[in-house]
């Protein structure tokens, strides 16, 4: 193509670009203001839906309010096209609530409930709320341990919580901080058994052949590839490893890469800091010990003098950090935006709190072990029958579809009921304030 045969470009004289200011204006920064967009309530069964609290390889975490007890929860939300790209994912996630549903004890984490949503391919774990983890609070410190006298707190409610799974025959193989939580009272919650196992009821050991822990907490039987390991063992290991972190913020077998860093654990070279003291060095090294049959037990490490030993508060304790996106020292309700917005909204915005994203969420009648169902209390234990699965509505209501009301009928049904207006917000955030702490 000749110089010729170019398209002729017209470009803006001086005039014209003068002329371009009478539309468009410059301000300065300083004069623009933000508007947090408000933020709108959102349903899931009787559950209200508050802000973000984390979100890891599985799906996000979300903190929740049971509208009936108004106790803080955590919800994991899942969706089964994100689960169906990760390796084992639906089967780890179906292992995980076959397993926490027969669990219950003050170091385990605590399955509510388990919300599914046929039509948006999701699922809602419903759990017990912890206001962070162990990981969390070892990175908001330099120091990046805890005061051995914490570390001694947290490492007995460890034994204690692993002790109980081990006695049900679950093997949970990725002991780490990052699966650490705590409550605000300082209890510790073993959570994420994704990729635990049940050991069959009439087994003769806790033989185990598979593992998808957290390379740096594996045993050297794992890194060095032996089909058949204990899985116990494995679990001591990986506590072993978690008391030498959260005392000395180092590992004991460190590399540049995975294949590395077996081969260091392969080797079992590692050295214990001279600060820990004779006390917990030989714990440490009774736990890390190299051949998995003289290991130490649970019994072994109840019965040793440093666990036995009471350790007097010699330095200030880690306290549970701010809330890293609000900054909120005291990591108070998210919900309570959303619940104002539930409880103060107008008639004009009625059809807006109805036409939410999941309207009818699929539920099985599930409780926690030893609660007994309500429609079984009266007819005793005559019928065993199980469970079957049953629509709730948005406002938690059982019965058929929304679908099956027109929008009218939904309005002059809210507008009759008291408890949706806005009467009853101070009351409501009353009782909130109450359960702030919990």
């Amino acid at each position: 193509m000749s110089d010729c045969d170019l398209p002729h470009l017209e470009y803006l004289n001086d005039n014209e670009l003068m002329e371009m200011d009478t539309f468009i204006h410059r301000i300065d920064s300083t004069e623009v203001i933000y508007q947090p967009r408000r933020k709108r309530a959102k349903m899931i069964g009787k559950y209200l839906m508050g802000d973000l609290l984390g979100e890891g390889s599985y799906g996000k975490v979300k903190e929740m309010l049971d509208s009936e007890t108004l106790c803080r929860r955590a919800v994991k939300i899942l969706k089964k096209k994100k689960l169906r790209r990760i390796p084992n994912g639906e089967a780890n996630v179906k292992k995980e609530i076959q397993l926490l549903r027969r669990l219950q004890h003050k170091n385990v984490i605590q399955l509510v409930d388990v919300l599914y949503n046929e039509e948006k391919q999701k699922m809602y774990m419903v759990m017990e709320y912890c206001v962070c983890g162990m990981q969390e609070m070892l990175d908001s410190v330099p120091e990046k341990r805890f005061p051995v006298f914490q570390a001694h707190g947290y490492f007995c409610q460890l034994i204690d919580g692993l002790e109980y799974l081990h006695s049900q025959g679950i093997v949970h193989k990725d002991i780490k901080p990052g699966n650490l939580l705590l409550t605000t009272d300082g209890s510790l919650k073993i959570s994420d058994l994704g990729v635990a196992e049940a050991l069959h009821p009439f087994a003769e050991d806790d033989t185990c052949r598979t593992s998808q822990g957290s390379p740096a907490f594996q045993p050297p039987e794992i890194a060095n590839g032996l089909d058949t390991f204990s899985g116990f063992k494995v679990d001591i290991w990986s506590a072993g490893v978690t008391l030498y972190n959260i005392t000395t913020s180092l590992y004991p077998f460190e590399g540049d890469n995975i294949y590395k860093l077996f081969e260091n654990i392969g080797k079992g070279d590692y050295t214990v800091p001279e600060e820990c003291g004779p006390l917990l060095s030989d714990l440490l090294r009774g736990m890390l010990e190299y051949d998995p049959a003289k290991r130490f037990s649970i019994q072994n490490i109840r019965q040793h003098n440093w666990v036995r030993k009471k350790h007097p508060p010699s330095e200030r304790p880690v306290p549970i950090p701010a809330c890293a996106e609000s900054r909120d020292q005291w990591r108070s309700m998210t919900v309570v935006p959303y619940l104002e917005d539930l409880h103060g909204y107008t008639e004009d915005d009625d059809d807006e709190l109805y036409d939410g994203e999941d309207e009818i969420i699929y539920t099985q009648d599930f409780t926690v072990p030893g609660q007994v169902v309500e429609e079984y209390q009266d007819q005793g234990n005559a019928d065993h029958s199980p469970a079957v699965a049953k629509p709730v509505c948005v406002n938690g209501t059982e019965g058929g579809s929304l679908n099956s009301k027109s929008k009218a009928e939904r309005r002059s049904s809210s507008s009759s009921n008291p408890s949706r207006k806005g009467v009853s917000t101070a009351s409501k955030i009353r009782k909130l304030s109450t359960c702030k702490q919990q």
